[in-house]
């Protein structure tokens, strides 16, 4: 039995996973995130770890004799958070998360101290990511910077936690900037100009190498028997791909959740920094990925959901079946401004085309035509760096509206294959890369593609309709781009 923690940004997940690659059990914990500050976003971590046991303790009731049989733990999570940790391993300071943009101002201070950085990291430096965090405290909190010891990644303080080890995965740290993406290994240059040194950085390992072994004391505490590795596990999305089997090049996959993410893998590294394409590693070795990343996917239609008073999501979402789409407002999904392609930490999101005749149908098929629309951008950035998609495995919690699939299929002009069993996220990744740290089987056994349940193929007449909506959508962006979002 293998066990999968997925620390996500509302929520913590684990999952129990058997030797034939089968969910047994699951739970899951929220989370809350605090924003004391515009453009701040932050967590605690001691929240992360209650929340681990938590759900730990979920899957002992719900299942202890699959729970007592675990042999190896994995963990995936979300990317680019700055845990801070002093001399005595001690947090610092609340955790910046991704989607915290306070730090834009040092990304251009980044890339003028580092003239090269794009052909460092693959990528441009944007605020989400963890190196300009740094800056920021240097400049504003440096008593807190002076006092570092240690910086490690949100899913990398669990495996401290759970470990007493100080280690990251390759998927992980390619989206600090502070990686070179292509050697796999640290940039004394980057860190340098942030301030820090390597002494400052976790180890780096593959997400399928463990990480270090389960604390005696843990172990009693759950009652496992005998040590139980922990694998050093993977950044969300690459925990995903291997969840869903996509390792090998060209495979593709879709994620429709808080934030829109199309993933593709490859077996060499391909960067786009100039359309802000995110160029990772994968979570195994040998392989790295693409990126394209949109940063209020499902986020935004929570926030019209209550925005409009509903209570239930998925029925908001089932209204836009029946909108006129003709007359239905465009939409800028920019909440939390954006990435992939326009990297712009001030952008807005905007309704424009409003009327008294405007409903809540309206307002939801808006706000998921919005939310395709910016897959279809960052389907076009990716192509710009020769990468074309056929089809593309579709999870996160979009995924269960067929509808909001046909409207991304059809935007970016490719097939979505929705898996059997629903979104199984990173938890389940995470679980296949404890049981490949365990066995050392390879990825081609234990990474087996999901069977299909549904395949949402793009609509020739939907995809007309929405042609000349996306043109308004791209032209409304460039006209606030030279006014309001400086």
């Amino acid at each position: 039995m293998f066990l999968g923690i997925d620390l996500g940004t509302s929520e913590l997940k684990a999952m129990l996973v058997d030797g034939d690659n089968q969910p047994i059990a699951s739970s899951a914990v929220k989370q809350g995130i605090s924003r004391p500050y515009p453009l701040w976003s932050e967590q605690s971590p001691e929240s992360w770890w209650q929340a681990t046991c938590e759900a730990l303790d979920q899957l002992r009731t719900a299942a202890p004799g699959a729970f007592a049989a675990v042999r190896a733990i994995g963990i995936s999570g979300q990317m680019h958070g700055a845990v801070l940790l002093d001399a005595r391993r001690r947090v610092l300071r609340p955790a910046i998360l991704w989607n915290d943009t306070r730090s834009f101002a040092e990304c251009i201070e980044l890339e003028a101290l580092v003239p090269e950085s794009r052909q460092i990291t693959g990528n441009l430096a944007m605020p989400g990511f963890t190196a300009p965090k740094l800056l920021w405290l240097q400049k504003h909190e440096s008593a807190v910077f002076r006092s570092i010891s240690k910086v490690l990644l949100p899913k990398d303080y669990l495996v401290f936690r759970l470990t007493g080890e100080l280690v990251s995965d390759m998927s992980d740290a390619a989206g600090t900037l502070w990686l070179d993406v292509a050697r796999r290994d640290w940039s004394d240059r980057m860190l340098a100009a942030t301030g820090l040194t390597r002494e400052q950085m976790p180890a780096l390992i593959e997400g399928r190498d463990v990480a270090g072994q389960l604390k005696d004391e843990l172990a009693r505490q759950w009652g496992f028997k005998g040590p139980v590795p922990v694998a050093g596990g993977a950044g969300d999305n690459a925990a995903s791909a291997v969840g869903v089997g996509m390792v090998s090049p060209g495979s593709a996959l879709v994620s429709l959740g808080s934030s829109g993410v199309i993933f593709v893998s490859n077996d060499h590294f391909s960067p786009n920094p100039a359309q802000a394409v995110h160029a990772f590693c994968h979570a195994l070795p040998q392989r790295w990925c693409q990126m394209s990343v949109t940063l209020a996917a499902t986020t935004s239609l929570s926030w019209a959901t209550r925005l409009t008073g509903h209570t239930s999501e998925a029925a908001f979402a089932k209204l836009a079946e029946d909108a006129a789409i003709e007359a239905a407002p465009i939409f800028l999904p920019y909440l939390n401004g954006e990435r992939t392609p326009h990297n712009n930490a001030q952008a807005k999101g905007m309704f424009y085309g409003l009327s008294s005749s405007t409903d809540a149908a309206a307002i939801a098929y808006s706000v998921m035509e919005g939310v395709a629309f910016s897959l279809a951008d960052g389907y076009a950035a990716l192509g710009a760096a020769g990468t074309r998609i056929k089809q593309a495995t579709f999870v996160g919690g979009g995924a269960r509206s067929r509808f909001w699939g046909s409207l991304v299929a059809s935007a970016c002009g490719f097939s979505l294959l929705r898996p059997v069993g629903g979104d199984l996220g990173g938890a389940f990744g995470a679980a296949r890369l404890a049981r490949m740290a365990v066995t050392g089987e390879s990825a081609e056994a234990v990474c087996t593609a999901l069977p299909t349940a549904d395949v949402i193929a793009p609509s020739a007449p939907l995809a007309e309709r929405l042609k000349p909506r996306y043109e308004r959508y791209k032209r409304l962006y460039q006209a606030c781009s030279e006014d309001s979002f400086k």
